[in-house]
């Protein structure tokens, strides 16, 4: 048991190195900081690019046009997983494949017919979603409650709508 300790996680198959797609509708020069910060994460997991993994990047610089055909050409290289950054990408990547696993980094997952549900999502997209949108309206009620005087407030979420409201 000591002898198992200090290695990373051990659901890696031997000798098989994995192949993930990255699909990003930006540049590469602009997604750097945080492609780096995606590798040292999966460094911290045990995943080594170049040892255990494989990374195929295509950013569609700033074409979304470009999204469906540098999608289909990860399919084409049998990706395992394609990680895809927000909507578009995503919408992409789904449209190459319905069997290659598909992790959507943001977005609106229901809202841009990537799954049908969040309880039930079917298919083969995964990932995250803030539901900024939907929880703006329970966001504001806690605010109410926690600070009863508060009269008039606006905010503003990054790449959505300004919201604006009266409490009595």
């Amino acid at each position: 048991m000591l002898l198992t300790l200090p290695f990373p996680a051990g659901a890696q198959q031997a000798g098989k190195i994995f192949r993930i797609g990255f699909l990003d509708a930006s540049t590469a020069s602009g997604m750097a900081v945080l492609v780096e910060a995606f590798r040292q994460e999966l460094n911290k997991l045990g995943w080594i690019e170049r040892k255990n993994i494989t990374i195929e990047y295509r950013f569609a610089e700033q074409k979304s046009e470009r999204l469906s055909e540098l999608a289909a050409d990860l399919v084409r290289l049998k990706v395992d997983l394609i990680l895809a950054t927000a909507g578009p990408p995503a919408l992409a990547a789904k449209g190459a494949t319905s069997t290659i696993p598909i992790v959507m980094t943001s977005g609106d997952p229901v809202g841009e017919g990537l799954v049908a549900s969040l309880a039930r999502p079917g298919g083969n997209v995964t990932g995250f979603s803030g539901l900024t949108f939907e929880l703006a309206t329970k966001r504001l009620e806690i605010l109410k409650d926690a600070v009863p005087k508060l009269g008039e407030l606006g905010f503003c979420t990054w790449g959505e709508a300004s919201y604006q409201a009266t409490f009595n």
